[in-house]
């Protein structure tokens, strides 16, 4: 991913296009990079270190860098009007990195039942980020209306996750599935609400830095959204 900001000015620049245009390079640069970290953890044997075979459950370096990950991913989002955009994109990288190292044992899993999953998945993502993206950017409807029932959906989903780590089998079943349904559509509306926002703060900032700045912070959002669209999409393909 490239760190090199470019000053983002209406008048010079193209405005609102190359503040969207650098948001979405920076979302596909992480998600090419959590791509790479992927592919290197599964190929290069770094699953032997997150998967404890013996109990058959995860093992303490997973949950380290799952939870470092989601802490990082915080501390970015309260700190980052506080930091160089460099800084901001460095971290964006990093999170990418390990949401890749943690996504492996998922990817595993759907390589040895399903390997056309890992595609179709992409793709539907891929597909359902682009139209609630552009649903978002367009619309004329207020969404902020939305705001706190996702963020309550997506701190359930958040809980549901913490205590399947407690009781694996409790996401069998129909409950499971419901579960990987409710994910997908509060992440798909999640993209909405987000680009939205991004393009109305984007009319009130007039510092440069400070668009840079939110363009590293959009191109998080984004990101989270479309990894965790593709994540519960994979694991809905792969259910029994």
């Amino acid at each position: 991913m490239a760190t090199k900001t470019t000053p983002i000015n209406p008048r010079t620049n193209g405005g609102i296009e190359l503040y969207l245009k650098r948001i979405f390079a920076l979302m596909f640069g992480a998600v090419g990079l959590t791509a790479i970290a992927a592919y290197l953890t599964i190929w290069g044997g770094g699953l032997q270190y997150l998967i404890n075979f013996q109990t058959g459950g995860m093992s303490a370096l997973y949950y380290i860098l799952l939870f470092g990950g989601l802490g990082l991913s915080i501390w970015a989002q309260v700190r980052v009007f506080s930091m160089k955009p460099t800084t901001a994109i460095g971290l964006l990288a990093l999170y990418a990195i390990l949401i890749g190292v943690t996504m492996t044992p998922l990817i595993a899993s759907a390589l040895a039942v399903n390997p056309g999953s890992i595609l179709m998945a992409f793709i539907v993502a891929a597909v359902m980020f682009a139209c609630m993206a552009l649903f978002g950017y367009k619309t004329v409807k207020d969404l902020s209306f939305l705001g706190i029932f996702l963020m309550m959906g997506m701190i359930g989903l958040i809980l549901v996750g913490i205590a399947s780590f407690i009781w694996p089998a409790m996401l069998g079943g129909t409950f499971g599935t419901i579960v990987c349904f409710i994910g997908v559509l509060v992440f798909a509306l999640f993209t909405a609400y987000d680009m939205q926002n991004l393009k109305r703060a984007y009319a009130v900032l007039g510092d440069d830095r400070q668009k840079n700045q939110l363009a590293v912070l959009g191109a998080l959002h984004l990101y989270i959204s479309f990894i965790a669209m593709f994540q519960y999409l994979l694991s809905l393909f792969n259910r029994e």
